[in-house]
């Protein structure tokens, strides 16, 4: 979340005419994250977070916020998206598409424990199986496809030996996205950003999951993935926490049994998760766009964890699996 396109107060006063949310009372940019821009909006009806989406079109941002309501209507917490006055869960400001959703309470932890990681395991769990029957597909708009394209743009930016491990990788995991094995996996649609920032916890609940805009279907070994590598690693070194790495997996495993196969994909996965991130961070930092509040992320965090899930001796796996590591 950022701020690229800074609405005035006018302009918001005008975009809630469209909406039963009463007047503005208070309206607050959000400088965490690097996507869209987003506000703190404050109405006669409550507390709620204002998107204007600076890359995602009218015609992408259905999956998004829809998936976002079939969740919360299955009792998950996360934000809902409120409806204009005829029916449509977006509108429209400065010519972009605009979203207003519930404000989520609570605040993220930048240290987990493991009891916190296994909450989260179950929930994500909970929200694949949710989301099992959502109707819409959109693939992964930040995969495979994304990753080829920005390593091309990356080359000029990037020392020799970076590109050409990156390159490396690329070509490793299209190799592993055309085989028969990763036709096989379970899939869906997934939060695909599931960091610790995008997690919300109030109390010794979580309070809400936010920020699905980089959501796609694709394997949910992989959304598995992503958050197992930010939730339970050491920073400094990338290398996995044994108990909380246990404890989220165990957790997600005793709500969505994990399978062999995917068990037999773990490495490459983890290995995709990292990349994806290590692209993505370059980017924003060799390629940024102009922004009002923007804090491009480090990306030799996830060079090193691809560099650390390449030599894991042994990879954390759920225990009482029929696949589990002795």
């Amino acid at each position: 979340m950022a701020v690229f396109t800074p609405l005035t107060d006018a302009e918001v006063e005008r975009l809630l005419q469209q909406y039963s949310l009463g007047r503005l009372r208070a309206l607050r940019g959000i400088a965490a994250g690097i996507e869209n821009s987003n506000f703190f909006l404050t109405t006669d009806a409550g507390e709620f977070v204002l998107t204007v989406f600076e890359r995602l079109t009218f015609a992408q941002l259905p999956f998004y916020l829809e998936l976002m309501q079939h969740l919360a209507r299955r009792g998950l917490p996360v934000p809902s998206p409120r409806e204009t006055g005829v029916g449509r869960l977006m509108a429209e400001a400065r010519g972009k598409p605009v979203a207003i959703v519930d404000r989520m309470p609570g605040r993220w932890v930048e240290a987990p424990t493991a009891a916190q990681c296994a909450t989260m395991g179950d929930l994500l769990a909970r929200m694949h199986l949710a989301a099992s029957d959502f109707p819409r597909f959109q693939p992964n708009l930040r995969g495979i496809g994304w990753w080829k394209d920005a390593l091309v743009r990356l080359e000029p930016e990037v020392t020799d030996e970076v590109f050409h491990e990156l390159a490396e990788e690329v070509i490793f995991q299209d190799s592993f996205f055309r085989s028969p094995r990763f036709e096989q996996l379970p899939s869906g649609p997934i939060h695909a950003d599931l960091f610790r920032d995008n997690v919300l916890w109030d109390g010794g609940r979580i309070g809400g999951v936010i920020d699905f805009y980089f959501a796609g279907c694709s394997l949910w070994l992989y959304d598995l993935a992503v958050a197992v590598n930010d939730w339970c690693v050491e920073l400094a070194t990338a290398r996995f926490d044994p108990d909380r790495a246990q404890a989220l997996l165990q957790a997600y495993h005793r709500v969505r049994p994990l399978t062999e196969l995917e068990h037999e994909c773990w490495r490459t996965v983890l290995r995709a998760a990292a990349l994806r991130f290590w692209i993505s961070r370059l980017y924003d930092l060799h390629l940024p766009r102009d922004a009002h509040t923007l804090t491009p992320h480090d990306p030799s965090r996830f060079q090193l964890t691809l560099r650390q899930r390449r030599t894991d001796a042994m990879l954390p796996w759920p225990r009482h699996s029929p696949h589990a590591a002795p």
